[in-house]
């Protein structure tokens, strides 16, 4: 379990969990979608479209569950698809502080 994932799961209540979410970047490393989910998918996709637009390859937790209309225990699996992400290397998380 990476290390943003911890603090997520250490913390308690829903306004620290929002909190933690909103100061948690996701930066694409590399667009490679070979054995990846459908969701997995959809992620680095939409990181990837930024990219193309001139942006850079970044967004935060939120911002990306509000884009891909995420909600309910669509969140659960979405954390879930960015930490195997980030074990593949293909996304990086930083949490600000």
């Amino acid at each position: 379990m990476g290390k943003w994932m911890r603090e997520m799961v250490e913390s308690r209540g829903r306004r620290t969990n929002e909190q933690t979410l909103v100061q948690t970047i996701v930066v694409l490393v590399r667009n490679s979608t070979w054995r990846c989910g459908k969701l997995e998918k959809s992620i680095v996709n939409h990181l990837y479209r930024r990219h193309q637009k001139f942006a850079k390859p970044e967004a935060s937790v939120k911002d990306l569950m509000a884009n891909l209309n995420i909600t309910g225990e669509k969140r659960d699996e979405c954390l879930d698809a960015l930490h195997r992400l980030e074990k593949r290397n293909i996304v990086e998380i930083k949490a600000l502080a």
